[in-house]
């Protein structure tokens, strides 16, 4: 999705890809084949670029920084990029900047925890401080029963318990900006999200019934968090809405899966801003083309063939937009998605389900 950007854009892109059979090398030109954590692949991939930018968030510190070395644009740099590596890293960041986050605590064994939960009430979130992702390395812990279990888990190298206050809260929200080197920055409409075990399985932009003042404030904490932890590129925030408070839960420094339906959606999608930013280029228009934009992930199920669902799908709504991966069928792996716009978000989210679900295998009519 952002070589198709880079193309419109004329802007010469190269993909380091661990296999030929990997997404992005499917459709770009220039791959160099390679894993993130090999140095000398990344060595060998740098050589010739101006910019180099992600599409995750776990390439090595140490690594980036070699690469800046080579007099390569790192962005977002290696310390703006550690906070979404290092959850507690981000949450002692996030404390110094006066942005607020569910109250948490590094923990090391059982009794720390629990003196935890005495303070702020069971259940409690645990985390691995570093490697999860789409629900991986979080546990909602219910009793101290539940909490030995969990504890007993290795963790990663260099990676620590983080134990968080759980919050009780009436909708998520993803509020998106982009920023450029020299401190220009945009927002995105604030899109609600919903998850399905700690996979994002739709978004709808902007959040229904999100009053605009408060819509203004999850914005401007984006953009604080931007300003203030140096970001360069996409930024998504992921924020727990109690209904009166904001609790910022994550970043991602990266085009985003609660942003896809910019593609269809907003004057500029996240991908061509992405682009924009990391290359200090003048930042597009991220307004909504339409008043609301449903985007629904399409993931694994029984179907092994998605493509056979195209004649279905298309015919039965031609509104509709479908942006499959090209990726193995997995059970719960996000595949694809599709996106709506129009004026009544409970219709589109109604056609998007249909079209997700039928590419799945969940339904067959």
């Amino acid at each position: 999705m952002s070589a198709e950007a880079a193309t419109a854009l004329g802007i010469g892109f190269r993909v380091l890809a661990n296999a030929p059979s990997d997404p992005a090398a499917q459709v770009v030109r220039d791959i160099h084949l390679g894993a993130h954590d090999d140095l000398d692949a990344l060595l060998a991939f740098a050589q010739g670029l101006t910019v180099i930018t992600f599409d995750h968030e776990h390439v090595p510190p140490a690594y980036l920084e070699q690469l800046q070395a080579l007099g390569v644009a790192v962005r977002p740099g290696p310390a703006a990029l550690f906070h979404a590596q290092d959850k507690i890293h981000l949450r002692r960041s996030l404390n110094d900047i006066g942005v607020r986050s569910p109250r948490w605590r590094v923990v090391s064994q059982l009794d720390d925890l629990t003196d935890f939960a005495a303070e702020v009430g069971w259940p409690v979130v645990l985390k691995t401080s570093r490697g999860g992702y789409d629900g991986r390395g979080v546990w909602v812990v219910k009793s101290t029963e539940q909490a030995v279990e969990v504890l007993a888990i290795a963790l990663a190298p260099d990676a620590e318990w983080l134990a968080e206050e759980h919050i009780d809260f009436v909708q998520e929200l993803s509020a998106q900006v982009a920023r450029s080197p020299h401190g220009q920055a945009v927002a995105y409409p604030v899109a609600r999200t919903k998850q399905i075990d700690g996979i994002c399985a739709e978004v709808v932009a902007p959040c229904p019934g999100l009053a605009p003042q408060r819509a203004v404030q999850a914005q401007e904490i984006a953009l604080r968090i931007a300003r203030d932890l140096d970001v360069t590129g996409m930024l998504a925030v992921e924020i727990f809405d109690t209904g009166d408070a904001f609790f910022v839960n994550e970043l991602a420094m990266r085009p985003h899966n609660s942003g896809h339906w910019s593609i269809e959606g907003a004057v500029t999608s996240q991908f061509e801003n992405h682009l924009r930013a990391v290359l200090d280029l003048p930042l597009g228009d991220p307004h909504a083309v339409a008043p609301y934009a449903v985007m629904v992930n399409i993931l694994g199920g029984d179907a092994d063939d998605l493509y056979s669902a195209y004649r279905h799908v298309l015919a039965r709504d031609p509104g509709i937009k479908v942006h499959l991966y090209g990726k193995q069928v997995r059970p719960g792996r996000k595949l694809g998605h599709v996106t709506v716009i129009g004026n009544d978000y409970e219709q589109l989210l109604a056609r998007a389900r249909h079209a997700a679900d039928y590419f799945a295998g969940v339904i067959n009519e």
